[in-house]
């Protein structure tokens, strides 16, 4: 798939998306116990699609629980002071409970301070962070994650072979998971491993790992890292040589499974979390017993999968 078909992809995936909302701005409230009361949904980050579809689970359940979500976010991840500002607005605006994916425990601290003081639940999604007032814990197994896509790694590389890992960001239980799938297998060499914080810098670390030490594959342990190595792999002509499995499921990585360039992702549910989000700090604000864990699981997604009905509901959650 050239790049022109790259792009045809991630507009036919943005206009299911869109079409998606229009129709789900029609349905109609089917709760009106907490009718105009506030949930702040406060994330990482206000751009990508992996914080996109988390947004749109929220207002889905939103809708449906008869709730405002007010959206959060800084520009970038890791900006801390960013995300610290958003919480301290989100509580200024008022809000009678808060959903949020601390990019760290300074941040989690500051929101859980507030609500206390207000008396209000805090329910985190995504970010592995724990704390006294937390009332819920909703998302991913970032262990579970990396140990499933070592595992995948090995049954494409086989019980024998040289990979690197290529992470960055809050990827360290992803990191944790993957070691300890591939210490199983002695025949396998992690002869590499290296943070980035953007595309262009996982695509040139890739490139120089593959250059080095003559890789069979790569684990990208998030989107960005992902991307870049399929670029650098695509652009030595190395594309299914080289193995290479992700963590999450943009458009983009979507498409390189179709070129043969990624040949698997472990893909998490981000609209499950948005929408438990605010279905259990609905239930929370109206007193009921709220899990405290709710693991909202992952699937591997590969070409021979990935247009399985049931898996195009996960690609896709918005269409019916």
């Amino acid at each position: 798939m050239h790049q022109s078909s790259k792009q045809a992809w991630r507009t036919f995936v943005y206009l299911l998306l869109a079409a998606a909302a229009v129709l789900g701005a029609c349905a109609d409230p089917a709760a009106d116990q907490v009718k105009q009361k506030n949930v702040a949904l406060i994330v990482r980050m206000k751009h990508g699609d992996y914080w996109r579809t988390v947004k749109w689970g929220a207002e889905m359940a939103a809708r449906e629980f008869g709730v405002n979500v007010n959206f959060y976010a800084p520009d970038y991840e890791e900006d801390v002071k960013g995300q610290l500002a958003q919480v301290r607005q989100a509580f200024a605006d008022g809000t009678a409970a808060v959903v949020i994916a601390p990019d760290s425990q300074q941040v989690l601290d500051e929101a859980t301070s507030r609500a206390k003081e207000q008396r209000i639940p805090v329910l985190i999604i995504d970010s592995e962070l724990t704390g006294p007032g937390v009332v819920s814990w909703i998302g991913t197994d970032h262990v579970d994650s990396g140990k499933r896509a070592g595992e995948k790694l090995i049954e494409l590389v086989g019980t024998h072979g040289r990979i690197a890992v290529l992470g960055g960001g809050n990827t360290a239980q992803r990191e944790k998971g993957l070691l300890e799938a591939i210490s199983h297998y002695p025949g396998v060499t992690i002869v590499a491993r290296e943070g980035a914080s953007d595309q262009t810098q996982a695509s040139e670390l890739a490139a120089r790992m593959i250059d080095s030490h003559s890789l069979d594959g790569i684990v990208a342990l998030n989107a960005v890292a992902a991307l870049g190595a399929a670029q650098a792999i695509e652009s030595k002509g190395l594309a299914e040589k080289v193995k290479v499995v992700a963590i999450d499921s943009p458009p983009d990585v979507l498409a390189y499974i179709q070129e043969g360039v990624i040949q698997a992702t472990i893909m998490q549910n981000p609209f499950s979390m948005g929408y438990l989000g605010v279905k259990h700090a609905v239930e929370a604000m109206n007193g009921l017993h709220v899990p405290s864990r709710i693991d909202t699981g992952t699937k591997i997604i590969d070409m021979d999968n990935m247009f399985w009905s049931e898996n195009q509901k996960l690609l896709f959650p918005f269409v019916k």
